[in-house]
């Protein structure tokens, strides 16, 4: 039996995760949880699992956690610091699926203690991908994909040699506003902007995905994981095809399912074992494939840069798309305004060499606080 510790366990991910070990109770034993701030969620959960550790990240939340599991047995922690002990706890595999920059110190200590990683955190890879695989190489560490995009790469490369991929094609659905014009989308609200039109996710991935940053970063992640910068993606509205990999001979495998976030979850776990599921057979419909509209979605290009880039730049555009993200649900700036606020941040900020995760926690703080202090938002705000 495999025992799970799930950072993030009140998010989209981490609740289908939890759904994924319920229906497996003889293969998997949940031993920590932490969230954010949804305690009563979380309380549910803790008496639902019983884990030996519970987390949460916001103190004022943490007291209503600690009152309602009194009679519980099991530690509890709060702050950034819980996400460390939980991945650090007596257990097999650690779930990141915490949003943000923050999630690298789970990734990075769970590293450190030699736990597998199912990585469901896009933004470590982003803001430190050298170091995050470096240390998992050093330490014998697997970092397996949640994603669904990298999760179907990782599944099609078992059919060929590493040495013989031309090239990586990931897939996306275009988001809600593949066909908008600019004048369009300059209305959009973050009502709007939160539906997406395939998968139920959380109000900061669904931005991404409306703006087309959830590729760039995804693009980002992918050269970490698979070591390549041979790394293209093709709009797919039918979200049936997750990702491609083309081989040297020009054979191309595709990872196909119905679009449902238990199975790349799954099989992080189970791996390398496959279980039964509940989830919807393939439709077998059809498939149509368009090309990126990059003159008008231009995050996935600055993303790309930004990796060209080196150094601190990914960090420096993940901080500000962050920033930029949470100013538009606030309604402090449109929509379009989030790709002109990452690309002026990327352009003006001094990009450094790094050697270690403090100075990408710094580069993080400083741009974020900057945004934020631009557009007076205060500390209670930041939330």
């Amino acid at each position: 039996m495999k025992r799970i510790a799930v950072l993030g366990s009140t998010g989209f991910i981490g609740t289908q995760a939890l759904q994924v070990i319920e229906n497996h109770p003889e293969k998997f034993k949940v031993v920590a949880l932490t969230a954010n701030s949804s305690a009563d969620l979380l309380v549910a959960q803790a008496k639902k699992f019983r884990p030996e550790y519970v987390g949460v990240c916001d103190e004022k939340a943490y007291a209503d956690v600690r009152d309602a599991l009194g009679g519980e047995r099991c530690e509890m922690g709060c702050g950034d610091d819980c996400l460390i002990r939980a991945a650090t706890c007596d257990c097999d595999v650690v779930l990141v699926a915490v949003v943000g920059c923050v999630g690298l110190k789970g990734v990075l200590a769970a590293i450190g203690a030699g736990k597998t990683v199912a990585l469901a955190n896009k933004e470590s890879l982003v803001a430190a991908g050298e170091l995050v695989m470096r240390r998992a190489r050093e330490k014998g560490v697997a970092v397996l994909p949640v994603d669904s995009e990298h999760s179907a790469v990782w599944q099609c490369l078992h059919g060929g040699r590493r040495e013989d991929v031309r090239r990586l094609i990931l897939t996306a659905s275009g988001g809600p506003f593949y066909r908008a014009s600019e004048r369009e989308l300059r209305d959009v609200t973050p009502e709007r902007a939160v539906q997406h039109p395939t998968w139920r996710m959380g109000k900061k991935i669904s931005v991404d995905s409306a703006t087309m940053m959830n590729k760039g970063l995804e693009i980002i992640e992918a050269r970490w994981l698979f070591d390549t910068m041979n790394i293209e993606y093709v709009i797919h509205p039918q979200s049936i095809i997750h990702s491609m990999v083309e081989f040297a001979d020009g054979a191309v495998l595709a990872q196909m399912s119905y679009p449902d976030m238990r199975l790349p979850i799954q099989l992080a776990f189970s791996y390398p074992e496959r279980l039964p599921t509940d989830i919807r057979p393939l439709p077998l419909t059809e498939l149509t494939f368009l090309p990126p509209r990059e003159d008008v979605f231009r995050l996935p290009a600055l993303a790309v840069h930004s990796l060209k880039t080196g150094g601190t730049a990914p960090a420096v555009l993940n901080a500000a798309n962050e920033a930029a993200v949470a100013l538009f649900l606030s309604g402090k700036i449109a929509f379009t305004d989030i790709a002109l606020l990452v690309e002026k941040t990327l352009a003006s900020a001094r990009v450094r060499n790094y050697t270690n995760e403090e100075e990408i926690f710094a580069t993080h703080k400083e741009i974020f606080d900057k945004l934020m202090t631009d557009y007076n938002v205060s500390d209670g705000e930041k939330g």
